[in-house]
């Protein structure tokens, strides 16, 4: 019972309206709410507050024959000074941006305030009428009752603001009008309680108005603001609240920080299970993000799998920091997917205005530098932005730049590293190394520009250029030459890849059996879904498949019996040291043995010594590859190489 009574006016107190028999709302939507009355009352408060002052100077002037003068005169100072100092602080505070959530502290301020005023004119019937003269009693009368309709005006959205105001007036009006005795001052007394009824009734009427019109308001635009699946606020939304804490920064100096959040695992879970499952996925992940922040604060989704945070009123980065750490740790219970268990993980990148930016698109591109830079520390990492994740962003936005346009400019060029038979003693292939002279950078890392072709999209158009350089050149080697070319998950999932294949052997009028297409272990471990139905097309039109990289996934044997690869390529990290580590050794002699059992070409990657390269011979390794056979050459060094005989001599048994 205790607790029901409490919680009643606690939410009595903090201007509910269920507490008057009103709609009833969530925290949320009473946040909402609360900051539309707020709004109002701010609206009205500099005029009310004049009108205070006013007030105070023109009872100063009707009891300035009155005994109780001094007095007067001191209440009026009193009142006049404090409503013009809240005058201009609510004047002050309507020209910052309107908040989108006012707390129940905020309003109990309010009532408290509304109480000490109505309370300080509540007096003024009691102290002052007795002694005044006729014309003063008239003034204090029209005083008290302007009182009245003002507060109820100025708090008519809040019938427990309008009653705190109100209250103390009718009190000191029933004190001072029952003491006198007069009939027609009892008279006077009773049309006070009628006018104040009506009022009050009118105060409560106008508030469940307001609320349900805002609530319906509220309704409406979460099909504009809100998302849809996760039932988060939606890109628009944070927008919003970004442009909203951007201008209460220019107006208070308020600090805020943004956090951005990337899930890193989605895609896994979308290829695997499917979108269905990837979309409970999300909404799982959004209810544990919304539980880690404040009441005030909402997580919004801004993307497929990109949430974002705007922490308003920032004390210190700690915080941020602490709300980010939460985000990560929100991550570590595994999430029941389809009666399945899987362990997601999420990377974070912070902001804080205005150190990193005073406006929305460079506080956005900055958040989503230093997100660049946690996902590249890897999952579960969060990153403040720093100065020279700007400077590292810029070069990498003008290496992209510059790549869009470097297949129009003859700017990419293929480099072939071969293949070499052990058995034949000859080479038998070569892989197509894709290459980029940047004008003035010279010669770019694959390493660096491969990753922004796939984030950006142009990796199909450079994949499809490699496909149809590739095949152009194989036409002018030997009948018996394959070339082998790599492909990432993103030329591999597009539809259209098949159709450029197939009319890029047309073009060059190349045999499908001299291309071979390399994927990864890695590739394969988050795009298996459907990884068969290609790889199989590909085997139809007669074109071999090498999984490259073997060894340093997660399912290998899985993918062997399931998909039909034509070659296995053993990874650099083992040939190393095939010869110093007993582990490497076996490893290596047991995927030579399990490629032979099934029929499986294998190729060992990274051979730089002879002794390597003896023992491969040894253990029945189908073919090799490195430094010690060849480096890349360009495609017109191929015919030399093929032609020298000296190599073959050198690697002969």
């Amino acid at each position: 019972m205790r607790t029901q009574t409490t919680s009643y006016f606690a939410r009595l107190f903090a201007g509910d309206l269920s507490a008057f028999g009103g709609p009833a709302t969530d925290e949320a939507v009473a946040g909402h709410i609360r900051a539309e009355q707020m709004s109002l009352v701010l609206g009205y408060s500099v005029g009310i507050m004049l009108a205070n002052a006013c007030n105070a100077v023109v009872l100063a002037i009707a009891l300035w024959q009155s005994p109780d003068r001094i007095p007067a005169l001191i209440w009026a100072v009193v009142v006049a000074g404090a409503a013009i100092a809240f005058g201009l602080q609510s004047r002050a505070a309507r020209r910052i941006t309107k908040p989108q959530f006012v707390s129940r502290r905020a309003i109990h301020r309010l009532v408290r305030n509304a109480f000490v005023l109505g309370t300080a004119w509540g007096i003024v019937p009691v102290a002052f009428f007795a002694n005044a003269s006729t014309g003063g009693q008239l003034v204090i009368t029209c005083l008290c009752s302007g009182m009245l309709a003002g507060g109820a005006l100025a708090f008519a959205t809040i019938p427990i603001a309008a009653i705190a105001f109100t209250a103390p007036i009718f009190v000191g009006i029933a004190i001072c009008l029952g003491r006198n005795g007069d009939l027609a001052f009892l008279l006077i007394a009773f049309l006070v309680v009628v006018y104040g009824s009506v009022l009050l009734r009118g105060v409560f009427v106008n508030s469940f108005a307001f609320a349900r019109r805002v609530m319906r308001q509220i309704e409406a635009e979460r099909t504009v603001r809100q998302d849809p699946l996760t039932q988060l606020p939606n890109r628009v939304a944070f927008s919003e609240t970004l442009d909203a804490a951007l201008k209460r920064l220019a107006l208070s100096g308020e600090e805020f920080a943004v956090l951005l959040l990337d899930l890193d695992r989605f895609k896994e879970v979308n290829d695997q299970f499917g979108h269905p499952a990837g979309d409970e996925f999300l909404v799982q992940v959004a209810s544990r993000l919304q539980r880690c922040t404040r009441a005030a604060e909402h997580v919004a989704r801004i993307g497929g799998d990109e949430f974002a945070l705007l922490m308003a009123n920032l004390a210190r980065p700690e915080d941020a920091l602490e709300i980010a750490e939460r985000f990560v740790a929100a991550f570590t219970k595994p999430f029941q997917i389809e009666g399945r268990q899987f362990v997601g993980a999420t990377s974070v990148g912070i902001v804080l205005a205005p150190r990193d930016g005073g406006a929305a698109l460079d506080i956005m591109k900055n958040a989503d530098t230093a997100l660049y830079r946690a996902k590249k520390a890897g999952p579960g990492t969060v990153c403040f932005f720093e100065a020279s994740d700007d400077r590292s962003s810029r070069e990498r936005k003008a290496l992209q730049s510059d790549l869009a346009g470097a297949v129009g400019r003859n700017e990419l060029f293929l480099a072939f590293q071969p293949f070499l038979d052990l058995d034949a003693n000859r080479i038998t292939g070569f892989e197509a190394l894709l290459r980029w002279q940047h004008p003035s950078r010279g010669l770019v890392p694959p390493s660096e520009f491969i990753p922004i072709a796939e984030e950006t999209g142009l990796i199909h158009e450079i994949g499809e250029w490699v496909i149809r350089r590739a095949c152009a050149t194989l036409a002018d080697w030997p009948e018996d030459i394959r070339v082998a070319v790599n492909f990432s998950a993103a030329q591999f999932h597009n539809t259209s890849i098949l159709q450029t294949i197939v009319q890029a052997l047309a073009d060059a009028k190349v045999a499908p059996h001299r291309l071979e297409i390399e994927i990864t272990e890695s590739m394969l471990l988050s795009k298996y879904g459907s990884a068969a139905s290609i790889l199989n097309a590909l085997l139809e039109l007669g074109i071999t498949v090498a999984l490259d990289d073997f060894g340093t996934g997660f399912s290998s044997l899985t993918y062997l019996r399931k998909l039909p690869f034509s070659r296995i390529k053993i990874d650099q990290s083992f040939i190393r040291d095939v010869l110093v580590q007993p582990d490497c050794a076996a490893i290596v002699k047991s995927v030579v043995s399990l490629a032979r059992d099934l029929r499986i070409g294998v190729v060992a990657e990274g051979v730089e010594t002879a002794d390597q390269l003896e023992y491969l011979r040894q253990i029945g390794c189908d073919e090799v590859q490195g430094y010690l056979i060849s480096r890349p050459v360009p495609a017109d060094g191929v015919m030399a190489l093929l032609e020298t005989k000296k190599l073959r001599a050198t690697f002969a048994a």
